[in-house]
């Protein structure tokens, strides 16, 4: 029981060095799919979910099999297909089936990650649930596949974004384990940006962070920015960096040209709001140096 135990720490501390901070979700979902349970994130885009997930499959050995929910999303791409070509010249035969995402994870033993969640199809959910509760599923002229026993269903969704999603069912819920994930503190973000960026420009990341965070309660937007917008305002404004002056007056313009760059199309305005992005995003950058 204590070697169990040891291990067990010895994996999640050899995971938790992957991830910047997320200690309390990191304990959560690996508890939850430890313990053979499927999982749901809810939360906005760019809050380290899929970094998270990709920590523990890597750790564990296993695949990462990531599809997006859209409407294109539909069962038999979802589980996969026999190949036209081959089915003309030979006959349906289990050597001329594609295996989908869904059965690539199964098969695998790894971890199907589906983005996005309420915006698949119907009849796609349904096919993921009943692969869910059996661990296996029927595939016509091929036969049953059965789910290796590391094979888990993670699903993410943003509950502050109704364009073109679906109202999740109760009955669906009930068959998740969920986790509600929100924004990191302006300190881990930083660590975040320093990390993908490689900067060292401490005041430039602690600036771009500040800007970024700021869109995300703004007045007029109904939609901020996640770290992503900070990251690339960091990365941007560093290449700036080379083609004018140093510091003072030139760093704040070059912050200002780079967050234009990153943050325009991440940002989405409130519909009684008769302003630009572009406004609102010097609007920011105003308040934040002066």
């Amino acid at each position: 029981m204590i070697d169990r135990e040891v291990n067990m720490h010895s994996r999640r501390e050899a995971i938790a060095a992957k991830v910047v901070g997320r200690g309390r979700e990191l304990d959560l979902v690996l508890a939850a799919v430890s313990a053979g349970r499927d999982i749901l994130l809810e939360g906005p885009p760019g809050t380290g979910k899929s970094t998270l997930l990709r920590a523990i499959t890597a750790n564990w050995g296993v695949p990462f099999v990531l599809v997006e929910g859209n409407a294109e999303l539909t069962a038999a791409r979802l589980v996969g297909h026999h190949n036209p070509a081959r089915v003309l010249k030979e006959d349906y035969s289990s050597d001329n089936f594609v295996a989908g995402p869904l059965l690539e994870a199964m098969t695998g033993g790894g971890f199907l990650y589906i983005e996005e969640f309420n915006r698949a199809p119907e009849d796609t959910v349904n096919v993921l649930l009943a692969a869910m509760a059996e661990r296996q599923i029927a595939v016509p002229r091929v036969g049953v596949i059965t789910a290796k026993e590391t094979f888990r269903v993670v699903a993410s969704m943003n509950p502050y974004d109704s364009v073109g999603t679906a109202r999740i069912s109760d009955s669906v819920y009930d068959r998740w384990c969920r986790l509600s994930v929100g924004y990191q503190d302006a300190a881990e973000e930083e660590a975040i940006v320093a990390t993908r960026t490689g900067c060292t420009d401490t005041a430039l990341i602690s600036d771009a962070v500040a800007i970024t965070r700021s869109t995300r309660n703004h007045k007029e937007l109904r939609r901020g920015s996640s770290v992503r917008g900070a990251i690339d305002i960091t990365a941007i404004a560093a290449e700036l960096a080379g083609f004018g002056a140093e510091g003072g007056e030139g760093h704040r313009h070059r912050v200002l040209d780079a967050a234009m760059l990153a943050l325009s199309a991440r940002i989405s305005l409130d519909e009684a709001s008769d302003r630009t992005p572009e406004d609102v995003i010097k609007d920011i950058w105003e308040r934040h140096f002066f």
